[in-house]
């Protein structure tokens, strides 16, 4: 880790699908002045002919931790991520019955500073790229589990609208005063 990633405080905005990951990273980018980082995973299954096949996933964490670091220069203190690799490994757990051995090596090394995880209080949004509507609850106890394992400081996103976005800034400005 180079002395300029170390003086950027790294944000994961994460969570099931439709929580609203893109929508708040863009927004608290926006608040706090500085960039987010895209999911990459979106716009490269979106070039997909069928369903992402195990070398995808690891396609898609290799793009992932690029955009970021391609991204992370222009970040004003804080860099807002629009979920992380960790998305890959509960795919893959999911999908495959387990996760590519690259990114488990990976992920203890590439931590965020704080991780905010969406509510699924949110109504599901049906999207061509969004799978289990019915598993809301099923991984929202996974990101929990995963935030847990990565002994991660995170903290729970609810409420819909304003209130929700209010309630992000609100926890990110509580974590930069204990800075």
């Amino acid at each position: 880790m180079d002395q300029e990633e170390k003086s950027v405080i790294k944000i994961a905005v994460v969570g099931p699908e439709s929580t609203g990951k893109s929508t708040m990273s863009a927004y608290l980018a926006k608040y706090f002045h500085t960039i987010w980082v895209p999911e990459f995973a979106r716009g490269y299954c979106e070039q997909l002919p069928g369903p992402p096949t195990w070398q995808d996933e690891i396609n898609m964490f290799r793009g992932q931790v690029e955009l970021e670091q391609e991204l992370l220069p222009q970040a004003n203190r804080l860099l807002i991520c629009d979920t992380t690799f960790i998305t890959v490994k509960i795919w893959s757990d999911h999908v495959f019955g387990r996760a590519p051995q690259e990114v488990l090596d990976e992920l203890p090394k590439h931590p965020y500073d704080l991780y905010l995880l969406l509510d699924i209080d949110m109504p599901w949004e049906h999207d061509p790229l969004r799978d289990f509507p019915d598993l809301r609850e099923h991984f929202m106890q996974v990101w929990h589990r995963e935030l847990k394992a990565l002994d991660a400081d995170y903290i729970l996103i609810s409420g819909l609208g304003a209130e929700r976005y209010q309630n992000a800034v609100t926890a990110i400005e509580s974590f930069l005063e204990k800075k």
